[in-house]
């Protein structure tokens, strides 16, 4: 299907990409096929030659992943994309992507535990050295790029403490030795920031989270220009096998037709439940990237359209405290995910960055009695009066 680049955001969820079969079906079609057949053996011969086009082989490209892969391009305005299995593989696959042996890798130390843990651990097996720095610090990333410095990454927000890095600075600053700036987009979504016109070359998501967004299917997509894409990523896509599955690829496209609605309800019941948790004396800290009190509202303002799904706080009464409120909470769950339609809490220092040395997570301001939130699609009165019986009983 045609889409008109005038297009809206949402309309491009709902539209984008679409590929009809000759059966004309309203939606998308989904391909569960491994291969395909040719019409010849000249046929084939010219298919792997790429002197015709059309399919091969599913875990090179297939007609609903395809799909999916269009309408993220579309939705984010890059060229090309290759969607993967999980968040993660497309993080590991636009990494890989940029270096090898004898290179430079720049990156924040707020990231998610395994995306450090692959700058950290992976990179320096192979010859890639790498460099850690406050990514809030605009003179560190001066200090940190080298000559040799192929490749940065970054989050922005961060998981979890919600700090916002300066994409348009960073990339500026990167493309100065000819690197590539990679951004997680996923915990402000395509819906409230668009990294690629702040000057990013990667764009990658977890489409586990609010592409999904209704806890069924892992995923993940990594999004630039038609020439990376094809000379850099398509064959460490195609031979380490990272591909996402066709039936995923059909639920996500499913996700899309409803992120612009469930995003912006979602972000509207975060924003009031930050504004009901900062008024409680047990809360001792909370950031959101929607209030003027955020340390870096400035830069929220400026390269985002919008606050967040997601809450961060501290409780006073440390991991004791933690803990009680999240077991007190009768509609929200305990869980490590997020950009779900249920709500869910997690404490980070136990969890998601358990892995990471409480020296390192303390320098992030992840302590004992910081906690994350995911804001769902719930009623906000009743999530509003969950925190307010849970917050008693600490």
């Amino acid at each position: 299907m045609s889409t008109n680049k005038n297009w809206k955001p949402a309309t491009k969820l709902v539209h984008g990409g679409t590929t009809r079969s000759p059966f004309g079906e309203t939606s998308e079609a989904l391909f569960l096929t491994q291969g395909f057949v040719y019409d010849s053996a000249e046929a084939a011969e010219a298919r792997f030659l790429g002197d015709q086009s059309g399919y091969i082989y599913s875990r090179y490209a297939n007609p609903t992943v395809s799909m999916f892969e269009q309408r993220m391009c579309e939705l984010e305005g890059a060229e090309a994309a290759r969607a993967t299995s999980s968040g993660m593989a497309a993080v590991n696959t636009a990494i890989m992507s940029c270096v090898k042996a004898g290179d430079h890798f720049v990156a924040p130390k707020a990231l998610f535990g395994s995306c450090r843990y692959i700058i950290e651990q992976i990179l320096p097996r192979y010859g890639v050295e790498t460099t850690l720095i406050d990514g809030t610090n605009l003179d560190e990333w001066k200090a940190a790029i080298r000559p040799n410095t192929k490749g940065a990454f970054l989050e922005s927000p961060t998981n979890p403490t919600l700090d916002l890095v300066d994409i348009q600075a960073v990339a500026d600053l990167i493309h100065e030795v000819g690197g590539r700036l990679i951004v997680d987009n996923v915990f402000a979504t395509a819906i409230w920031q668009s990294p690629l016109q702040l000057g990013a070359d990667v764009v990658i998501y977890s489409a586990t989270k609010h592409i999904d967004g209704q806890g069924r299917c892992l995923g993940g997509v990594v999004l630039s220009d038609e020439k990376w894409i094809s000379e850099e990523v398509h064959d460490m896509y195609k031979h380490t096998g990272p591909s996402m599955s066709p039936f995923n690829a059909w639920v996500l496209l499913k996700g899309l037709e409803t992120l612009d609605l469930r995003v912006q309800r979602q972000s509207t019941t975060a924003a009031q439940l930050a504004d009901m948790l900062t008024a409680s004396s047990k809360v001792s800290r909370l950031i959101y990237p929607g209030r003027d009190d955020h340390p870096q509202a400035e830069l929220a303002k400026k390269q985002m359209r919008g606050g967040s799904t997601m809450v961060a706080f501290d409780l006073e009464g440390g991991k004791e405290a933690a803990f009680k409120l999240s077991n007190a909470l009768e509609i929200v769950s305990l869980s490590n995910n997020l950009g779900d339609a249920k709500s869910l809490i997690t404490h980070p220092a136990t969890t998601t960055h358990q892995s990471v040395a409480e020296e390192a997570r303390l320098e992030l301001g992840i302590s004992d009695k910081t906690l994350r939130l995911s804001v769902g699609l719930e009623d906000p009165a009743d999530l509003i009066a969950d925190f307010e019986q849970a917050l008693a009983q600490v």
